[in-house]
């Protein structure tokens, strides 16, 4: 039998919105690959997080089709859920940090590639996009809301064609997106999610929102 915790992670002030992240805490439950990619895609959530080492952070993340080197929301997730300082994904170390509500984590924009940024010229714009819009390819679609304060709207199409059709919210784009803007943002995704970003030192990028335990599985 195979514990799986269900999290939400990048929720909005009001609770609603957050992007769901499985987390198997006993990463050891499953071996290999190919039957860690299977569990993935039979939860059908856009990413599940295996805990390999807990005390040292190492954590392996899967979508429905393949594994990521890095991705915000289950690191976000999965260091909250841990209480971890620090988080070794394939990727490279990640600080992770907890201010009140917000859990925190330190990455660099080279750990999201593969993500496309597209600007839009509304917020009405973004809203009235398909889901998925035409073409292939990772696309976070974006406009300003207030370009003043920082704010943005945003939504985001994986087109990888495992099901996952719209991420309600990507930390690793917007990490991109803030380091191509050169500024901190307050990023309202999907239905209702937020996600902060802050510039960190030597070059990196913070991304930072709230989890919300939701069940376990198992």
């Amino acid at each position: 039998m195979i514990s799986i915790e269900v999290i939400d992670v990048f929720t909005g002030p009001d609770g609603t919105g957050g992007n769901a992240l499985a987390v198997v805490r006993d990463g050891s439950a499953v071996r290999g690959d190919a039957d860690r990619m299977a569990l993935a895609a039979g939860l059908g959530y856009s990413e599940t997080v295996f805990v390999d080492d807990a005390e040292r952070g190492v954590v392996d993340i899967w979508t429905p089709s393949a594994r990521l080197p890095f991705a915000g929301h289950p690191l976000v997730g999965v260091g909250r859920l841990l209480g971890a300082d620090v988080l070794r994904p394939p990727a490279g170390e990640v600080r992770v940090l907890r201010e009140g509500e917000f859990t925190w984590v330190r990455g660099r924009a080279e750990w999201a590639s593969g993500r496309r940024t597209e600007q839009y010229g509304s917020a009405a714009e973004v809203d009235a996009l398909p889901a998925p819009p035409e073409g292939e390819g990772w696309l976070y679609a974006w406009a300003w809301q207030d370009e003043a304060a920082g704010r943005v709207r945003a939504r985001a199409f994986p087109r990888r064609g495992d099901g996952i059709v719209e991420d309600e919210a990507t930390g690793a784009a917007a990490l991109l997106l803030a380091q191509q803007l050169g500024q901190a943002l307050d990023i309202r995704q999907g239905r209702g999610s937020q996600i902060l970003t802050r510039p960190g030192t030597e070059g990196t990028v913070e991304i930072g929102g709230r989890v919300v335990p939701r069940a376990v599985r198992g």
